[in-house]
């Protein structure tokens, strides 16, 4: 490339740093891209939970991402947590009308805790405007089973027969996440045009969990913008593959940080500092 990929985060604020807007663009910019984002929510949170989500309003996110559009050339783009239909409406309409190489969906709707945090509209909303924009969709398995309003699966097969499910709404990349499974590795499972493949990492015992779908998500998405428009299926596997490895080193070297009480972040720049 000509020049550093420039990269965009769409999503909420965390104050904390570990997540959301600020934890999405060190990530960005730790994996060599000059990060940009559009904020959907200013959140009051810390490492103990969130205690209040302020949206921002639909009219708001498209000024914002219209003007970054109209001056900054973006090669990917990362969509966090959009609860809201006009929303997501509001995103697919000024993406597909100025249309970034790549487009990364992180489907967040459902807390660690278990609780769902969109009601069945803004469900609809990422299933139906945004899921098909996407070239890769990142879900857990809570999230999965949510987008396919299925049980979640609990093994590694249950994982497989849930891949049909999801590659019908037709985003040509799933990283389906198998991190709430038990065990000692961390099973992923990505599907794409050419067949589905293991990604699996052993599992690090750490409590420094808070950001991980963030960071992965945005990893996929810088290391994307690394990749030409032709990138092959071989070469878009494998910037993915670097994504997933990133992100356990960064979970490896979280114990060189000490931030808050509760679920501490990843190391960022753990490659860095």
């Amino acid at each position: 490339m000509s020049s550093i990929p420039h990269t965009l985060t769409i999503a909420g604020s965390d104050p904390s740093g570990g997540a959301g807007l600020q934890g999405d663009l060190k990530t960005l910019s730790a994996l060599g891209t000059y990060a940009t984002n559009v904020i959907t929510a200013v959140i009051a949170q810390n490492t103990t939970g969130v205690a209040a989500v302020h949206p921002v309003p639909a009219a708001v996110i498209g000024e914002q991402l219209d003007n970054l559009l109209d001056d900054v050339r973006l090669d990917a783009v990362k969509i966090g947590m959009v609860a809201d239909r006009a929303v997501a409406e509001t995103l697919a309409e000024a993406l597909r009308r100025r249309r970034p190489r790549w487009i990364v969906l992180d489907p967040v709707m459902v807390a660690k805790s278990g609780d769902a945090l969109v009601d069945a509209a803004g469900i609809a909303a990422v299933r139906d405007v945004l899921v098909p924009l996407a070239d890769v969709i990142t879900p857990n398995l809570p999230e999965a089973a949510v987008l396919l309003d299925a049980e979640t699966p609990r093994t590694p097969e249950a994982m497989e027969a849930m891949l049909p499910g999801l590659q019908a709404l037709r985003a040509p990349y799933v990283l389906l996440k198998g991190g709430h499974l038990s065990g000692e590795h961390c099973p992923d499972l990505l599907a794409g045009p050419t067949g589905s493949r293991w990604l699996s990492a052993p599992r690090i015992a750490t409590d420094n969990l808070h950001g991980t779908g963030c960071a992965l998500s945005s990893a996929i998405a810088a290391r994307l913008a690394h990749l030409p428009p032709e990138a092959s299926d071989d070469a878009i596997v494998a910037a993915i593959g670097e994504a997933k490895a990133w992100l356990h080193a960064a979970l490896d070297a979280s114990r060189r940080l000490s931030v808050g009480r509760g679920r501490g972040p990843v190391h960022h720049f753990h490659a860095w500092w």
